[in-house]
Formats: C-alpha cells, sequence, structure tokens
C-alpha cells in the first residue's frame, strides 16, 4: 500500500508561479509512475503530467506543455510539478497519483491506469 500526500497548494495571481510536491509512503517509489492529475470547478478530473520509474521520460497535457515541469527525487520519495505562468483556468483540486512498474501514454492519461491517489491540494489563480 502506498499512500500520497500532496502540499504546496494556495492562492496566487495570474503570471505567478507554485509548486506542488507529493511525497509518497513507502520504500519502493522508485518503481512507481507518478502522475499528476487536476479537478477544475465542475469538471472532470483530467490529465496534466506524468513521470517515469526512470524519471528521464515525461508526458504533459497539452495546455501546460511549457508551462508545468514535472520532477521527481527518488531519495525523498517526492514528485515535484513547478507550475509558471499560471491562468485562472488553472484553477483546480490538483491529484497525484502512482502506478508501480511501466506505463503507456495511454494509460498514464487515463485515471484508471493509477493504483493509487492523493487527496489532493487547491490551487487557484486569481485574475
Amino acid at each position: 500500500q502506498v499512500q500520497l500526500v500532496e502540499s504546496g497548494g494556495g492562492l496566487v495571481q495570474a503570471g505567478g508561479s507554485l509548486r506542488l510536491s507529493c511525497t509518497a509512503s513507502g520504500r519502493t517509489f522508485s518503481r512507481y509512475a507518478m502522475g499528476w492529475f487536476r479537478q477544475g470547478p465542475g469538471k472532470e478530473r483530467e490529465f496534466v503530467a506524468v513521470i517515469r520509474s526512470s524519471g528521464s521520460s515525461t508526458e504533459y497535457a497539452g495546455s501546460v506543455k511549457g508551462r508545468f515541469t514535472i520532477s521527481r527525487d527518488n531519495a525523498e520519495n517526492t514528485v515535484y510539478l513547478h507550475m509558471d505562468s499560471l491562468k485562472p483556468e488553472d484553477t483546480a483540486v490538483y491529484y497525484c497519483a502512482a502506478r508501480l512498474g511501466l506505463i503507456s501514454s495511454t494509460q498514464a492519461m487515463s485515471l484508471h491506469g493509477y493504483d493509487y491517489w492523493g487527496q489532493g491540494t487547491q490551487v487557484t489563480v486569481s485574475s
């Protein structure tokens, strides 16, 4: 069982930056692909980014590509989402998710592609 705890959310003005963190329990963090999803008000949860266990392979949703960066520190059991040039439409609850082993692009972008989820952290971007 893996427990995921997100942190770093908050209120920021448009154009600003935030860094979200997700820390995992357990000693096998390096074997997990880690994803970030978000759910805006009245919207379905959507894929944001994924980083594979190696740390060298990442993918992003088109809406955040070039503005968000996902990274991981396996020694700290933590995955990060650095968000720049934030827009009001980035307002959402951000969730991290974990999948043991390999993950395809299709799986990475699907809610069903992950084994574990965090509780989420709220990000609000004011205009």
